[in-house]
């Protein structure tokens, strides 16, 4: 009995990857997997940044200085970096549904424990524990890549990011409502605070009963395991071959070290925003919080507006296209943060610019996961895990210098002057976009490398014993489509020669570097 093929609202390619973001729509499992994956996340934001929400009055309560609040801060965002790496290499295994259920649960004790802190140490430790739950952006960024088409798989992770980003800007306008609403019930103020973290405690539990009975980890419809065990999805092989592909990578290097000043400087005005519009403008707790929470807010479109330039710009200019565009936004957003510490002077002109500055950061965050899928197809989990961990260890590095050391320096330096230099910092470190060279695409400055096609590139990533067990196809499927990354010239002589008709795309199994498309022997082209 022939099986019935089932329809769905939008279209596909061949790897049954869904070529729409039709955002209104829940259906399984591409749209239900993209809801999923970016409320996890904004909840994994809204539970790490509450007590930045709170920090007056958190401050109040446990007696903390200056330097101690940032010092928590930065706690905060490290605990992310070893468990976005670790989550990389966990979904590649098991999938990105048990990985964002895995890291809800495993996290929630630590946002009820929230309300046991009694001083410095054990703030900053329970923070610590709250933001691991922020390698849920590597579950969401995976999963968005592997249900959407790659001509627009940087505007579905722009879209799922930003709307989990957003939890950072909504938690600043929610908690402090959730504190007055406890207190305003008769709780005094110093236990107030403690019971709002039972709120998005509870949520944590929810979400991830939500993500393990309605999530799908593959366009198939199927889980990882079960796809691997019936031999549908091969399996990548060896842990190691995979995690050497992601770190032995320089363009996943570069992509961490800029997506630390896009990324990790939302992440560092996240944590401070607040705290600097209530002391610097004398404002009351829930005015600050709310002008606060524009900041992250923005997040509702300008990182998805982030991802769907960098998808229309590589239609004429391909992947050169998005690397341009990337350093134009964020040292745009660099300029802006200048500008921001410089009208310290005036609110109006502080909020104005902090908006302006939010666009154009937030719009190079969804940028970066519009190339990051291109770096490696075999590890690109290792890959997303990487990237993001850089924007943690770019948030802790700036918070610690900037606004959270103990030095005289530091201490003598004023908040304003704080963001004029992290807006110098990421001004000049993102001049490091300019290095990332694709031999089949080029650079910013530089084109491809004459000869070289994508299968090429993708394929150096499987050795000869790999290749003859059929485990590269994948990586061959996508290849394939990511021909669309050339730009507008390259593409029409492709499309030249599809009208023309060309052969099946088949792959000699014991030599990786010989395949039937272009019908001549490959050397290894570059890295």
């Amino acid at each position: 009995m022939a099986t019935v093929e089932k329809k769905y609202p939008y279209a596909l390619d061949s790897e049954g990857k869904a070529k729409y973001v039709p955002v209104w729509r829940f259906t399984q499992p591409h749209m239900m997997a993209f809801h999923l994956s970016w409320i996890c996340f904004f909840m994994s934001f809204v539970a790490t940044f509450a007590p930045a929400s709170l920090a007056p009055v958190i401050r109040d309560d446990l007696f903390l200085t200056k330097s101690e609040v940032g010092n928590a801060g930065v706690s905060a965002v490290c605990g992310a970096i070893a468990a976005r790496l670790f989550m990389g290499i966990f979904v590649d295994v098991v999938g990105p549904r048990y990985g964002a259920a895995a890291a809800m649960l495993m996290t929630a004790p630590a946002v009820f424990c929230m309300a046991l802190v009694t001083d410095f140490s054990t703030f900053a430790c329970v923070r610590f524990f709250i933001g691991l739950s922020l390698c849920m952006f590597v579950c969401c960024q995976f999963w968005c890549g592997t249900m959407f088409n790659v001509q627009i798989v940087g505007t579905a992770n722009a879209i799922a990011a930003g709307w989990g980003n957003m939890g950072g800007g909504a938690c600043h306008f929610i908690m402090p409502l959730i504190y007055q609403g406890i207190k305003d019930g008769g709780v005094p103020g110093y236990q107030a605070w403690r019971w709002a973290f039972f709120v998005p405690g509870g949520i944590y539990i929810v979400t991830a009963t939500l993500t393990l009975l309605l999530g799908i980890d593959h366009p198939s419809g199927k889980d990882y395991r079960d796809l691997k065990k019936e031999g549908t999805l091969k399996a990548k092989g060896n842990m190691w071959p995979v995690i050497k592909c992601g770190l032995g990578n320089y363009r996943s290097w570069i992509l961490a070290l800029t997506y630390g000043y896009s990324f990790g400087v939302e992440l560092t005005v996240d944590n401070v925003i607040v705290e600097y519009l209530f002391d610097q403008f004398g404002l009351n707790l829930a005015v600050a919080g709310a002008l606060g929470a524009i900041f992250g807010l923005m997040n509702i479109f300008s990182r998805a507006t982030g991802g769907m330039i960098s998808d229309l710009i590589a239609k004429p200019f391909g992947m050169r296209g998005r690397l341009w565009v990337l350093w134009i936004t964020q040292t745009l957003g660099g300029i802006f943060c200048i500008i921001m510490g410089k009208v310290s002077n005036s609110l109006t002109a502080t909020i104005v610019i902090m908006i302006i500055f939010s666009i154009f950061c937030q719009q190079a965050c969804g940028m970066h996961f519009g190339i990051t899928p291109f770096v490696s197809r075999r590890a690109y989990g290792v890959v997303s895990g990487l990237v993001g961990a850089g924007g943690n260890v770019g948030a802790a590095i700036t918070q610690a210098i900037w606004f959270s050391g103990t030095a005289t320096w530091q201490i003598n330096l004023s908040r304003p002057d704080s963001f004029v230099w992290m807006g110098v910092q990421a001004v000049a470190l993102t001049v490091a976009v300019m290095f990332i060279w694709f031999p089949m695409w080029g650079s910013m400055f530089t084109g491809p490398r004459e000869g070289v096609e994508e299968e090429d590139y993708y394929l150096r990533e499987w050795s000869a014993e790999e290749v003859a067990q059929g485990l590269h196809q994948g990586s061959m499927r996508f290849a394939m489509e990511s021909k669309s990354q050339r730009g507008y010239k390259d593409k029409r002589m492709l499309d030249a020669v599809g009208n023309r008709g060309s052969p099946p795309l088949t792959f000699a199994p014991v030599a990786p570097r010989f395949h039937y498309w272009t019908g001549r022997q490959q050397g290894r082209q570059g890295t």
